[in-house]
């Protein structure tokens, strides 16, 4: 729990990670400050800084944009460190780490598996029923039975230390209260664009921490937690899942888009629907929502202060604080 917190109280330059072709957040002036860059890649909170540089190597090698954003959040699925995020991430209240997931390219094809145990790299078991299967979502025990058959490794079911230690802590009162910006929630979406203005975005969770064995996020839902169109641009969410899937967040992001909106006046837009949908409890929700359009422009915007972005070229690096609707 320690690691999670940690991001959320650190300085705006202590924010970006200090090495070769990164920048610091206070070089960061605005929310588009490669406009018009292509290849981009954003991708939300800290850990989308090295998730950005894994999927930035993607293209250098030759990749396509959607191996980008696969590989790109792979590197997020083995930080161990992270307990937001691949079978390390924090369990439900039965004290079982269960994965959503979603992958979608510009041309509308998609993929997503939802409430899928044992299985490391989500992300690309989503691509699979994408490339592989007739279906757009597989869930529970037939996603883990088609990645058996898919040959993808199944892992040993327990917990990571830090999530052991964390779930048992959580269990002396087993009270649901989630923690804004904590368990609630640092999901990693990315989204991306190549040199040829073809899009590609991906989304990663554990879920929400101590959630009803069962539960499924936005994260896994196209539409909510990501969508990719390339005539007009791409979205994805991060926060409580279910304030987001209440106003399909990322699809009416898109289509605000499309409307003329650019990409900041359209996360701004969703932001203010899902407080109205969700009025009743904003007071306990945090939500962000991270978009490109096909020109390049980058929008952010969240409820409450506390959600930051990475935004990545083939050069720069940088981590960015979103703007948020409430200020403190």
């Amino acid at each position: 729990m320690s690691q999670r917190r940690k991001f959320i109280k650190q300085s705006l330059m202590g924010s970006a990670l200090f090495i070769p072709g990164v920048a610091s957040l206070a070089e960061a002036k605005s929310s588009s400050v490669f406009k018009g860059e292509k290849p981009l890649i954003l991708s939300t909170w800290n850990h989308g800084q090295p998730a950005n540089s894994a999927a930035v190597e993607k293209l250098k090698e030759g990749g396509s944009i959607i191996d980008a954003v696969e590989f790109g959040v792979r590197d997020t699925e083995n930080d161990l460190s992270n307990l937001s995020v691949g079978l390390q991430g924090l369990p439900d209240r039965e004290g079982i780490t269960t994965l959503d997931a979603s992958i979608m390219s510009g041309d509308g094809k998609c993929g997503s598996v939802a409430f899928v145990r044992q299985i490391k790299h989500p992300i690309t078991l989503a691509r699979m029923v994408m490339e592989e299967t007739p279906h757009v979502m597989l869930a529970g025990e037939g996603a883990r039975q088609f990645a058996i058959a898919q040959g993808m490794p199944v892992e040993k079911e327990e917990l990571s230390p830090e999530a052991e230690k964390a779930y048992l802590k959580w269990k002396e009162t087993s009270l649901y209260k989630p923690i804004i910006n904590i368990e609630n929630h640092d999901t990693i979406g990315m989204i991306g664009m190549d040199a040829q203005g073809n899009m590609a975005g991906s989304c990663t969770t554990s879920g929400l921490a101590y959630k009803m064995h069962g539960r499924v996020g936005d994260s896994p839902i196209i539409g909510a937690g990501l969508f990719v169109d390339n005539e007009v641009g791409a979205a994805t969410a991060t926060g409580l899942g279910e304030s987001i899937i209440r106003i399909c967040g990322s699809f009416l992001i898109v289509e605000l888009m499309r409307q003329g909106r650019t990409p900041q006046e359209a996360c701004e837009e969703a932001v203010r629907r899902l407080i109205a949908k969700n009025s009743k409890d904003i007071k306990d929700i945090q939500a962000g929502f991270l978009a490109m359009n096909k020109d390049g422009e980058v929008g952010a915007y969240a409820v409450r202060p506390g959600f930051n972005f990475a935004q990545a070229t083939l050069k720069n690096n940088v981590m960015i604080d979103s703007r948020s609707h409430f200020k403190g």
